[in-house]
């Protein structure tokens, strides 16, 4: 009975990692399980290394912390999807070790041949002699090259997302600023006559809020991997083009101008995709939106100033900023709540602007200096 139950429970530990690598790895959707070692490994990790990078004084350390998570997890899951592998073929072999020459009579040996096998050494100092005891053998060494051949193809997958996801950020600073602002953004439009672009831009960042919603929701992993560029973020960019698309919708005139018609139907059609990118990675890390401070009416107004000043047609400011006002409270908490929670800087508009403050001591200490 006591070996009969070593090898189920080591079944059951292998069954239950393979079944984590499938769903982290190879299933291109959200994973549907919740007790999945890699979910819990993330958000445990997470939670502590913010925790640390945000008592950091230095921008450039608490950076260096936070950007290193990403690639560092994918190790951590590979090297912790390992070792519960060993300890799951390990108790399997328990169960046999009278099939096995020379015979094991601990965990701790069993676990020994199930890593030579996993990992393809293979010494030879201990032997399966039956055809059960061996085709365990074999399926442990299979696992192991498949879990390392699919975390490896994972890592390219994970950087070529992130690269086309970081290219249009990096592209969009141009234009909003960094932090991204959405005013400076349909302001620079104006100011180098190319407000016919417009609506090409909204439709770009359609297609990227889509992607960034697969990608990000199939391998969370991605939202952890932070911008190379300073006060750059995807979510602060995310924002700048929802606070533009909004400001287009509420704020400017388009009965005159036919570029500025085509620009807000993108407009239209790209914050929705942005609204549906933003509500479902808020509900995926289970995050509550919070009383926001938001734009002001003296905000509004300068805004206001600066777009008629750069050539838009605009539409009276008291009748703009109430549609503004409704539009912008359906994604405004939301985007702010997960660059708090990403420890990301948002976009100039976003929440108060202030997500990464010091911790109080900190900054007294500063101050002493």
């Amino acid at each position: 009975m006591l070996e009969a139950l070593e090898v189920a429970v080591g079944i059951v530990v292998v069954v239950g990692v393979l079944g984590d690598v499938f769903q982290a790895v190879v299933t291109p959707r959200p994973a549907a399980g919740r007790l999945r070692l890699s979910r819990y490994l993330q958000r445990i990790l997470w939670a502590g290394c913010r925790w640390l990078a945000l008592r950091r004084l230095l921008i450039s350390r608490r950076d260096g912390i936070l950007g290193g998570f990403g690639p560092a997890l994918v190790l951590i899951n590979l090297t912790a999807w390992i070792l519960i592998m060993v300890v799951g073929f390990g108790l399997i072999l328990l169960g046999m070790r009278y099939e096995i020459t020379p015979r094991p009579d601990n965990l701790l040996t069993t676990s020994y041949l199930a890593a030579s096998s996993l990992l393809t050494i293979g010494f030879g100092d201990y032997v399966a002699t039956t055809a059960v005891s061996r085709a365990v053998t074999l399926a442990a060494g299979a696992s192991g090259l498949a879990v390392f051949a699919l975390v490896i193809t994972f890592l390219f997958s994970l950087y070529g997302a992130f690269q086309r996801r970081e290219s249009a950020v990096v592209t969009l600073q141009a234009a909003a600023g960094a932090p991204a602002s959405g005013v400076t953004l349909l302001e620079s439009y104006a100011k180098a006559g190319i407000i016919d672009d417009l609506p090409d831009m909204f439709r770009r960042w359609q297609v990227w809020a889509a992607e960034v919603l697969d990608t990000h929701l199939a391998y969370p992993i991605l939202a952890c991997f932070r911008s190379s560029h300073d006060n750059d973020s995807w979510v602060g960019s995310l924002g700048a083009v929802m606070d533009a698309a909004t400001l287009l919708l509420t704020t400017v005139d388009s009965s005159s101008d036919k570029a500025v018609r085509s620009a807000k139907g993108w407009a239209k059609l790209g914050s929705a995709v942005g609204l549906h990118c933003i509500g479902d990675l808020s509900r995926y890390y289970e995050l509550e939106a919070e009383p926001m401070v938001g734009v002001e009416r003296d905000e509004y107004l300068a805004a206001h100033r600066r777009l008629e000043l750069a050539g838009y047609q605009l539409l009276p400011a008291d009748e703009g900023w109430e549609k503004f006002r409704e539009l912008r409270a359906q994604y405004a908490a939301q985007i702010d709540a997960l660059a708090r929670y990403l420890a990301v800087p948002p976009a100039q508009w976003i929440g108060d602007r202030s997500p990464l403050r010091f911790p109080r001591r900190h900054l007294e200490a500063f101050l002493r200096r």
